[in-house]
């Protein structure tokens, strides 16, 4: 069974097994820190979000127990062309947020099997909603949310954040706790601190075709009438604007997936509309299979980006 497929539930046993005070002293900072997470954080799985097309919608949520004070929110999106995977493929990804003591909403949405596009694109704009609906159940700090994801999910956690509401992404979000309510829809999108887009396609239009066209972006977008335009108003490229959050995109430079031309481009983009961002280039022929040293390293820059963005890591789980 590979640390990817482990799932928390398992993670978790291994480190119980370690908490005896014998093998406490033999841990290594680390571990120990591992070992905390276990011992201080509810772990509630599957909680509906949504429903769409008869299809629940579900996300995890990872909250410490012991917080005196509402803690910042982490919002993991997998990744998989939007073509496949799974949120539980992400618990690991957790762990350097949970270890900051923060809390986490690991969060799936509908597959290019179950609908097409836009339905990802809606499904993460109504997690967000959730998360600021739900935040004083479960202590969020609305003013310290952070999107996240890896290749496709990196593009979502860009459009999560950047995509405003009168794009129209937002009509399937129309649902409310009280099963009496009517009238006008009053929910507004909570406010993003900061995105960190792992190696994410910021220009969907640009691989429907020609040089860079890809077989999982044709898939998602399907045969629909309206692709062509569907994708441009699905890529965050076109949505780059002054009073965007902080956004650091972290992409290889000979990436063979996501072009690393349109990380560039992103960049420069951002940086023209006065956006504070940053591009984290490694050196890398892979889609974020970045060695261990590197992955360090772009964690490193995370934690530099977000204390910039004065969103920091709770002095660990209080």
């Amino acid at each position: 069974m590979t640390a990817r497929k482990l799932g928390f539930g398992g993670l978790m046993l291994c480190l119980q097994l370690v908490s005896s005070p014998a093998a406490w002293a033999q841990l290594s900072e680390a571990a120990r820190s591992a070992v905390l997470i276990s011992t201080n954080y509810e772990v509630l799985p599957n909680i509906t979000y949504g429903i769409a097309n008869n299809y629940e919608l579900k996300l995890d949520v990872y909250r410490p127990t012991t917080a005196k004070a509402l803690t910042p929110v982490v919002m993991m999106i997998h990744g998989g062309g939007w073509v496949q995977h799974e949120k539980e493929e992400e618990v690991l990804s957790l762990l350097p947020y949970l270890e900051m003591g923060w809390a986490a909403v690991n969060v799936e949405y509908r597959l290019a099997r179950v609908s097409l596009a836009p339905a990802a694109v809606e499904d993460c704009r109504c997690a967000l909603h959730w998360i600021g609906r739900n935040a004083k159940k479960y202590n969020f700090d609305v003013s310290k949310i952070v999107v996240t994801g890896a290749s496709a999910g990196g593009h979502l956690a860009l459009t999560t954040a950047m995509i405003p509401a009168s794009a129209g992404f937002d009509n399937g979000c129309v649902s409310q706790d009280d099963p009496k309510w009517s009238g006008p829809w009053t929910d507004p999108t909570p406010n993003v601190g900061a995105i960190i887009n792992w190696v994410g396609l910021t220009d969907v239009a640009d691989a429907l075709h020609g040089a860079n066209i890809r077989s999982w972006v044709v898939s998602w977008l399907g045969s629909q009438p309206d692709r062509e335009e569907l994708a441009k108003r699905l890529s965050p490229i076109n949505y780059v604007r002054p009073g965007l959050p902080p956004i650091l995109t972290i992409h290889g430079n000979g990436d063979p997936i996501a072009p690393y031309s349109q990380a560039v481009r992103f960049h420069e983009a951002l940086t023209k509309a006065g956006v504070r961002n940053q591009l984290l280039t490694i050196e890398s022929n892979t889609h974020g299979d970045f060695t261990d040293e590197q992955t360090l390293n772009a964690y490193s820059a995370i934690r530099e980006f977000l204390l910039k963005s004065n969103i920091g890591p709770v002095r660990g789980p209080q």
